[in-house]
């Protein structure tokens, strides 16, 4: 009798059926000497944000906080013009789910005022990085971006410590304890007087550009009052007609949302500059509020 001739196709197959009976780890199962990281190995997805969603942010900020924010609304005569500063502009976003802001503008004779609130929720790609520690490192680049001044106590504890060790303070000590008041350039953080004259004055609302430095203990810092990491800045400029204007901004991380707050001032004579400490204090309470409201 004539054999058959002999598939290849077939022999491939029953070779495969054999493989998987004979594996070590039974039929379906693993080989039991797998080690976590190799090919076939499985690892668990890293923990999830806690926050899926965002807020509206204009209807975040209430009307009391926004009166003190934006001198001049209250007493705006046109009723729908009042109506529509205190509703805000959203701003342009592509994905509400990850990243929403509001705008807010109010113009009065003493002074013009911006006020900004922006809400971003970091989700992390990739399955070995959680959320948190992606958005630990967005947070992080925004700090570095701020290019915030080194504490002015390192450099007392240097010149304390040479001092102690029979040397000189240097250089560097010397100026700090002269009232260095952080940053110098363009956005003149801390240009100007001694930190005697800046605990003095604790804020100048007009006078000379030597005024315009930022008061002692309110140069740009990082903050621990609210959320899991936050940090202050504080620059003064001027702009194109001599008019001094400062933008107080306030970051803070909770979790996987990192919120922004810009807060702007920029008064309507050149002599004027904006009180630093003033506008401080309210940015952070309008921090403080929004970092509440994600712990609730």
């Amino acid at each position: 009798m004539q054999r058959k001739a002999y598939v290849p196709g077939v022999a491939a197959l029953l070779a495969v059926l054999l493989a998987g009976c004979t594996g070590g780890g039974g039929l379906g199962g693993e080989a039991d000497d797998s080690k976590p990281g190799e090919p076939g190995s499985s690892t668990a997805a890293a923990e999830p944000g806690k926050y899926r969603t965002l807020p509206e942010p204009c209807g975040e900020v209430d009307l009391d906080t926004l009166d003190s924010m934006l001198p001049g609304i209250a007493e705006m005569p046109d009723e729908e013009q009042q109506e529509k500063a205190y509703e805000g502009e959203p701003t342009v976003t592509y994905d509400t789910d990850r990243h929403v802001g509001c705008r807010w503008k109010v113009e009065s004779p003493d002074a013009t005022h911006h006020l900004l609130v922006d809400f971003e929720r970091v989700v992390s790609y990739d399955t070995a990085v959680s959320d948190d520690t992606r958005a630990t490192e967005v947070y992080a680049s925004k700090v570095q971006k701020a290019d915030l001044p080194e504490p002015s106590g390192s450099a007392s504890s240097d010149a304390d410590a040479d001092a102690d060790a029979g040397g000189e303070p240097s250089d560097g000590a010397s100026s700090a304890d002269a009232g260095e008041s952080g940053k110098s350039g363009d956005k003149e953080k801390g240009k100007g007087k001694g930190k005697g004259d800046d605990e003095a004055s604790g804020g100048a609302s007009s006078g000379s550009p030597e005024d315009a430095a930022t008061p002692a203990g309110l140069q740009p810092r990082v903050l621990d009052e609210f959320g899991d990491e936050a940090f202050l800045d504080d620059a003064l400029t001027t702009s194109a007609s001599a008019t001094r204007h400062r933008t107080v901004t306030v970051v803070f991380r909770t979790s996987n949302v990192i919120v922004t707050i810009e807060y702007d001032e920029q008064p309507g004579r050149r002599t004027d500059i904006p009180d630093s400490k003033e506008m401080q204090d309210k940015a952070q309470e309008l921090a403080s509020s929004l970092a509440d409201g994600f712990a609730d």
